[in-house]
């Protein structure tokens, strides 16, 4: 599956907004794939008979410090939607501006 791509509107701020908001949203689902390999990561070596407790360790130190990260970015894409909280409910207007509009 190849990675999926946003093109700019280069329009209003409303498209904009738009355009950010759809980026969290692949970087959310980006993560989501993050933590099911991590998990499935867990899966297999707990699975594994012959596996030692240093290996048990390491792995979970591994996804620790991934879900660590994970959680940071987390924050970071939070404060990012903040940013636009007020633009969220303001539909943006598709037809043309008239000599009116302001």
């Amino acid at each position: 599956m190849g990675m999926p791509m946003i093109v700019s509107s280069k329009g209003k701020r409303c498209d904009a907004v738009t355009d950010i908001i759809q980026s969290v949203a692949l970087e959310q689902t980006a993560i989501s794939h993050i933590l099911n390999a991590e998990g499935e990561k867990i899966q297999k070596i707990v699975a594994d008979k012959g596996v030692s407790v240093e290996e048990l360790l390491a792995a979970n130190k591994s996804v620790h410090t991934m879900v660590e990260s994970i959680t940071r970015l987390e924050m970071v894409l939070q404060s990012k939607l903040e940013l636009f909280e007020d633009c969220l409910c303001e539909p943006c207007k598709k037809e043309h501006k008239t000599d009116y509009d302001v």
